[in-house]
């Protein structure tokens, strides 16, 4: 079972007001996203602090166990509100996410032993476009934690990461943008004019 987590509580201070929510292409970013990656899902949930402008979508949504904890606290929040054995962890402002990419990492976790399946792009991990497998993951991140460490791969030493890496990422997403997120009006701006009926 596969569940898919819509991270969705980031103060979004650059963009002065709830990225999530805003209009993309005629309709709330959130909406692209989740259409984008639902085919895949067994179960979809939403993580936000600020549920009262999502509630509209009719999907579950979960606060942060542990709050002000930033991305990796998203992340545990994420593989402990899930049902699924795997977890697909997905930014909120990535309005190219790519299905494909995200059923290749999946994959990788049905056919081996690996704890998570991680693309490895141009700028390096895209931890909040991966999958990871919940009974193994959720203690690893819980350790790190409770160590108060706050970087999103302070607990990579304690799991076995598979790092997807770009020649297999390359015929997924050949125009090279399921990893670009929008933080300003500006990049907003350009994703929409980026986009067209393939994306």
């Amino acid at each position: 079972m596969l569940t898919i987590v819509i991270q969705a509580g980031g103060q979004s201070n650059r963009m002065g007001q709830d990225k999530a929510l805003l209009s993309f292409l005629g309709r709330p970013l959130i909406e692209r996203v989740l259409e984008r990656v639902s085919p895949l899902a067994d179960e979809t949930l939403i993580t936000t602090n600020t549920p009262a402008g999502f509630r509209y979508l009719e999907i579950p949504l979960i606060p942060d166990i542990i709050p002000k904890r930033g991305a990796l606290g998203g992340l545990y929040t994420a593989l402990c509100a899930a049902r699924g054995d795997l977890v697909a962890v997905i930014a909120c402002d990535m309005p190219f996410v790519n299905a494909d990419i995200l059923a290749a990492c999946r994959n990788i976790l049905l056919n081996t032993p690996v704890d998570a399946a991680i693309p490895r792009a141009e700028h390096g991990l895209e931890p909040l476009h991966a999958i990871y497998r919940r009974a193994t993951c959720l203690p690893a991140v819980k350790a790190a934690i409770d160590a108060d460490q706050w970087r999103m791969i302070a607990w990579h030493k304690n799991a076995q990461i598979h790092e997807v890496p770009e020649d297999i990422l390359y015929p997924l997403d050949p125009r090279g943008l399921a990893f670009m997120n929008v933080n300003t009006p500006e990049e907003f701006r350009r994703a929409e004019t980026l986009s067209d009926s393939a994306n």
